[in-house]
């Protein structure tokens, strides 16, 4: 006796057909095993799975499968973790790592994720005391009570909103960690991730030359495969030079965190001469046209950041020229399925791109490890160790590279590591649960 089953999903096929063999008891657990042993995780629901069902299998018990996962509840805090030294860029100086840390519960599941706008909107317009109001009093609310079948059955819930994109990444990502471990997977596999370990790189904040280049030493010993100056207007050339002179062969790149304008073209053209891999972001977070008069004046690639907060700028980015390299932050696009189609488009107009940090906790760095072994994750990102920013962390893995490689969290599924609850406690600032 059979069983037909239809599924309609997203990628890569409009829907799947398939033919599962039941006994005369069948049970459950059994049927599950074998949708799991044939359908692709990236066989990912639009809307609710549809199944029928024949006269014979018409009895099956109700199970996870059909229902999705209920949100029963939502803690909030806010965390923060002091830094080992103040990091430095061109928008100012962070001494702690301050952050909204997010857990979902239901089902006896727990999703939980980091959000990463900053106290104040030096970064991006988000600041963590309007993201707080945000989740509080709409989004968390919204769905509290509600059961989704997959992450993507959160967007009608999300869409509606204007802005707000790293406050709706944290509860997209949680739930996405809740998901995978509600089919026991880790997430990269229900993300369509392919590797087990990802590239990484060091980031490094403004400091004198002679701090610098003890900095990059300490990186390229420890294997590290892409070193990251931060840049600023006066804090460029010279720093550069002697970086590139002590290692002439090594993948160097900087950041320029939106300092320059279309009138320091003579001074991003002198960066030509450094064989750097790429500039990030060296203009305006909301300037395509400009980024696209520098990049058609530079023989070295323009990186963007900041600009990039969705698909469609994206592609509109990629169109203008006005980059030829992408910077995915999860947290900053809105979640995993913008951050998915960005990698897609990106892939389609032959562009690499490289999961980038804001110096998160383990919880996020895990999250970003996860994206990162997607394809078209074709340059080192900048999950570092988190050894070199803290000097505990929130989660009770070590989250540390070896030569220059992060391996992907495996304990258990979701995201793979776990809060160390005790010390968390000790760097909560605020602290609330909501429920219906």
């Amino acid at each position: 006796m059979s069983l037909d089953v239809f599924f309609f999903a997203r990628r890569p096929v409009p829907w799947i057909r398939l033919t599962v063999n039941l006994s005369t008891n069948p049970k459950l657990e059994e049927f599950e095993r074998s949708i799991a042993n044939v359908v692709s995780p990236l066989f990912i629901p639009k809307t609710r799975t549809e199944i029928e069902m024949n006269d014979v299998a018409h009895n099956l018990p109700v199970g996870a499968l059909r229902h999705g996962i209920r949100i029963e509840a939502a803690e909030l805090r806010i965390v923060s973790l002091p830094l080992l030294t103040p990091f430095v860029i061109s928008t100012g100086t962070m001494t702690c790592k301050t952050f909204p840390l997010l857990v979902l519960k239901g089902e006896g599941l727990e999703g939980i994720a980091e959000a990463v706008m900053d106290p104040t909107p030096d970064y991006l317009e988000e600041t963590i005391v309007g993201a707080m109001g945000f989740l509080r009093d709409v989004l968390l609310p919204s769905i509290i009570g509600k059961r989704f079948l997959s992450p993507y059955e959160l967007e009608p819930y999300l869409a509606p909103w204007r802005g707000h994109r790293m406050s709706k990444a944290v509860v997209e990502m949680a739930f996405w960690d809740m998901w995978a471990k509600s089919l026991n997977m880790p997430l990269k596999g229900v993300l369509g991730g392919i590797r087990d370990k990802v590239d990484v790189g060091v980031s490094l904040g403004i400091a004198p030359i002679e701090k610098t280049l003890d900095r990059v030493d300490e990186a390229v010993a420890s294997g590290y495969k892409r070193t990251k100056l931060k840049i600023a207007q006066g804090h460029d050339i010279k720093i550069v030079a002697a970086v590139r002179a002590r290692h002439p062969d090594i993948k160097l790149t900087v950041d320029a965190n939106t300092d320059y304008g279309l009138v320091d073209l003579p001074t991003l053209q002198r960066l030509d001469d450094f064989n750097l891999d790429y500039i990030e972001q060296p203009l305006a977070f909301d300037d395509f046209f400009d980024h696209a008069q520098v990049q058609a004046a530079l023989k070295t690639a323009i990186c963007l950041d900041e600009s990039i907060r969705c698909a469609s700028d994206t592609r509109k980015a990629l169109e203008m020229r006005a980059g030829r390299v992408i910077n995915i932050k999860v947290g900053r696009v809105g979640g995993y399925a913008e951050a998915r189609a960005i990698h897609d488009i990106s892939a389609a107009f032959g562009a690499p791109v490289w999961c980038g940090g804001m110096l998160e906790s383990g919880i996020g760095r895990a999250h970003n490890i996860h994206l990162a072994t997607l394809a078209n994750f074709t340059k080192p990102g900048d999950t570092s160790s988190a050894s070199r920013y803290f000097k505990r962390d929130i989660v009770n893995e070590q989250l540390e590279a070896t030569h220059g490689e992060m391996s992907v969290p495996a304990i258990g599924a979701g995201i793979g590591v776990t809060l160390d609850h005790t010390y968390l406690a000790t760097v909560t600032d605020h602290f609330e649960e909501i429920r219906k």
